[in-house]
């Protein structure tokens, strides 16, 4: 079992930056690879971003690629998500996830956080 605890979201102006971590609990979190994902109101949950295990290799949806970064901390135990150049359609739930693929689909993950609320003011 794996328990993730997303945090590091809250209200930044257009333009803005912000870092999120999720921290994750148990012996084996570092074995997985891990997704940062997102839902908007009134959306669909939709993928942003995913590390492997080592954290060499990176995913990004296009339309976070060049103003998002994933990265990991595995001695931490923690995956970040870094957004920078915000935009109000980037406000939504953020939501940390793990799977045993490097993938940008969500029925391959397998544990999830609770999410934590990221709003882009304009």
């Amino acid at each position: 079992q794996v328990q993730l605890v997303e945090s590091g979201g809250g209200l930044v102006q257009d333009g803005g930056s912000l870092r999120l971590a999720c921290a994750a609990s148990g012996r084996t979190a570092s074995s997985y690879h891990m997704g940062w994902f997102r839902q908007a109101p009134g959306k669909e949950r939709e993928f942003v971003a995913a590390i492997n295990s080592s954290g060499r290799t990176t995913y990004y949806a296009n339309s976070v690629k060049g103003h998002f970064t994933i990265s990991r901390d595995n001695a931490k135990n923690t995956v970040y998500l870094q957004m920078n150049s915000l935009k109000p359609e980037d406000t939504a739930v953020y939501y940390c996830a793990t799977s045993g693929r490097l993938t940008n689909r969500q029925d391959e993950y397998d544990y999830w956080g609770q999410g934590t609320q990221v709003t882009v003011s304009s």
